[in-house]
């Protein structure tokens, strides 16, 4: 099978997307076409191995885990209440109550490992305040919907579980080495903020008023409960007492008995967290079984050695690769959402890449960011549409323009991590 035949194939998984067809069903027929024209009949039947093996995997027991602890610190209001201790602490910096925006989303995206979600929930408790205190409303959607990536690169993640479950990479190395970039990145969307704030004292709306250090120092009573659920997550992965998904579980347990402590914990909000985990578990965990019959099938066909081989001679660089990929993915993320990018491309170009030299976990990271990216990038954006959907009116315009220059600060984050490799694997390398 050679290259044309695969980017054929490619094209047609991608373009039967684009056309509104199931994520799942469209890798499904290209997995089936390639066995069907190129293997064989009973190889279909193994399919059901793969539905099998796949739904058997205890590492991915972990992504309806996590769903469901972003769920519950959603509906026990643990959410509001930090931001709002947030915003206590983060208002008397240049740019005000829009650092609350980064730093309420950092935390969250630790705690639920979802950007979306971070979106939606962050962009729930903080529009209103901005429209009382007059701020850029084009800045303010930005800073939300650019905030909200953080949820796929700070750990846990979903995405990184994922893409460790399909290369076999280690998820808790994934999970560490998430950690520098995530924060750095928030730090660049921070500084990006105070600059704006500096240069156009008009984009930010009036102060409020300066709260005194005894409530300041009060107001920490409601980071402990997200602090908390971190430190138990990660600190039992970090520690070796816990895999990831076994930490996921003491993280529900926790957030259970912090939505008891709140008294928030019914029948009623149990039954929606668990009506939405499905929901949401339901759809990634059939497009995962399609992704993973699509390898099986990839992988017999040659096709990540034909690919290689292919690339080689190009003649491209290490180097030249990856910008090829960066490109690749920049117009990837106009047309198609993040978990349906990952799983169409992963199969096929993390063979190439390792061969070429690249260090799997590097790479998980770059990928992460590069979705990141993709999240924001018009017209297609996700978090765009999630933010939009919030403020319930206007144009989705007024959310693109303002996410532009932190879509630009990721762009040049992106090119940092290529140019200086050890800020994604020194974390992972010292930990061992």
């Amino acid at each position: 099978m050679g290259a044309f035949e695969v980017m054929i194939g490619f094209i047609a998984m991608l373009g039967m997307m684009a056309a509104g067809i199931h994520v799942a069903v469209a890798i499904f027929t290209v997995a089936t076409l390639g066995t069907l024209m190129y293997l064989s009949v009973p190889l279909l039947f193994s399919f059901g191995d793969t539905l099998w093996g796949t739904l058997n995997d205890f590492i991915l027991t972990a992504i309806p885990l996590f769903i469901l602890l972003g769920e519950l610190l959603l509906r026990s209001g643990i959410t509001e209440r930090m931001y709002s201790a947030l915003s206590v602490w983060l208002d008397r910096l240049p740019g005000g109550l829009l650092h609350t925006n980064i730093g309420a989303s950092s935390v969250f995206a630790a705690m639920s490992g979802s950007s979306v979600a971070t979106a939606a929930t962050i962009g729930t408790v903080a529009l209103p305040a901005f429209a009382e205190r007059g701020y850029s409303e084009r800045l303010a959607l930005g800073t939300l919907a650019a905030g909200a990536t953080l949820g796929i690169l700070i750990p846990p993640s979903i995405n990184m579980i994922i893409y460790g479950a399909i290369t076999n990479t280690s998820i808790g190395k994934l999970f560490i080495a998430g950690i520098l970039p995530g924060l750095a990145l928030a730090g660049a969307f921070m500084l990006t903020i105070m600059a704006f704030a500096l240069m156009r004292p008009g984009v930010v709306g009036k102060a409020s008023e300066r709260a005194s250090l005894r409530d300041r120092l009060a107001s920490l009573v409601d980071l402990l409960p997200p602090a908390f659920v971190f430190a138990i997550v990660i600190g039992s992965i970090y520690s070796g007492w816990a895999t990831p998904t076994e930490a996921a579980a003491l993280g529900v347990i926790a957030a259970l008995g912090l939505a008891v402590w709140n008294r928030k914990l019914t029948f009623r909000m149990l039954h929606e967290c668990f009506l939405s985990m499905a929901r949401t578990t339901a759809m990634i965990m059939l497009i995962i079984v399609a992704a993973f019959f699509l390898n099986y099938v990839v992988g017999i066909l040659g096709i990540p050695t034909t690919l290689t081989r292919w690339v080689a001679d190009l003649g491209l660089t290490p180097f030249g690769l990856i910008l090829a990929l960066v490109v690749f993915y920049l117009v990837l993320g106009c047309f198609l959402e993040t978990l349906s990018m990952m799983i169409a491309t992963v199969p096929i170009v993390v063979p190439m890449v390792v061969q070429f030299g690249f260090d799997p976990v590097w790479f998980g990271i770059f990928l992460v960011v590069m979705m990141e990216i993709s999240l924001i990038t018009p017209p297609i954006g996700m978090n765009l549409y999630v933010v939009q959907g919030v403020r319930g009116r206007g144009s989705i315009t007024d959310v693109m323009v303002g996410s532009l220059p932190f879509l630009a600060i990721m762009l040049l984050f992106v090119l940092l991590i290529i140019l200086w490799p050890g800020l994604v694997l020194w974390l992972p390398d010292a930990m061992g």
